[in-house]
């Protein structure tokens, strides 16, 4: 299940990247949850093409994952939002303006991300 979730936000940030067929098999399999022998099939390809295929597109979306970073990034801003909203929360409650400059930091290390 985890390889699952790992190769789904790798395609939800890095899919557009690879090939219209790369693309098709990789769908297939994470997001369809279809066979390597079925993907053999209506592909016209052998089930070791496929899982090569699969294989190569886990290795170059894991590339631009280690070049770029958007998946770390996107979850570190994600943390440090609800962050702030838990600070903002507390803040509702008591009124303790220590709240607004950690809040305050924490936008601005949203901004140098």
């Amino acid at each position: 299940m985890e390889n699952i979730v790992k190769q789904s936000l790798l395609y939800d940030f890095y899919g557009e990247l690879l090939t219209e067929h790369q693309r098709a098999v990789y769908e297939d399999v994470v997001f369809n949850d279809m066979s390597l022998s079925e993907i053999a099939e209506e592909q016209g390809i052998s089930r070791q093409g496929v899982h090569d295929l699969i294989k190569r597109c886990d290795k170059i979306l894991i590339g631009y994952e280690e070049k770029l970073h958007l998946i770390r990034k996107f979850q570190q801003t994600r943390q440090m939002v609800e962050d702030i909203q838990k600070k903002t929360r507390q803040f509702q409650e008591t009124k303790d303006m220590s709240l607004i400059g950690r809040i305050e930091q924490i936008l601005g290390d949203i901004l140098e991300l």
